[in-house]
């Protein structure tokens, strides 16, 4: 029996998020699955929860969402273009993903962080403004 061959029997949930490559280890995945960032079809489910080929996943990852269809199941992680054929992406969730993206990348233009943390007469100064604004 193949790996990404479709078969009748599912594949634990935690088990296919790694084999399609959304997280480095089985245990991220469990832990992502655990805080309620991965849904099947609008539901919370447990890592143990067994996949099947059509159901909807979305999948919560740092500032990303992404919606899913499942097209095939594996056991077995392989290379990205493997894993890739795994699932499909709702083109909805991609536009949105790259719009939301692209806002972030404009919010942050323009900010350069500091090269140091402040120092004592730079962090009195920040305190001194901070007291202003309690008048």
């Amino acid at each position: 029996m193949k790996h990404t061959e479709p078969n009748l029997e599912p594949v634990r949930l935690d088990l296919w998020l790694w084999a399609a490559r959304f997280y480095k280890t089985r245990s991220l995945a469990k832990q992502a699955i655990e805080a309620s960032r991965v849904e099947i079809d609008g539901q919370a489910v447990k890592a143990s929860r067994g996949v099947r080929i059509g159901e909807r996943l979305h999948v919560r990852r740092g500032d990303e969402l992404f919606e899913i269809d499942i097209l095939a199941l594996s056991s077995k992680r392989g290379s990205a273009k493997v894993a890739q054929t795994l699932y499909s992406e709702s083109e909805e969730s991609i536009a949105r993903r790259n719009a939301e993206r692209e806002k972030r990348r404009l919010e942050t233009a323009g900010y350069r962080a500091p090269a140091s943390k402040p120092d004592k007469r730079a962090r009195r100064l920040i305190q001194a403004l901070g007291d202003l604004d309690a008048l």
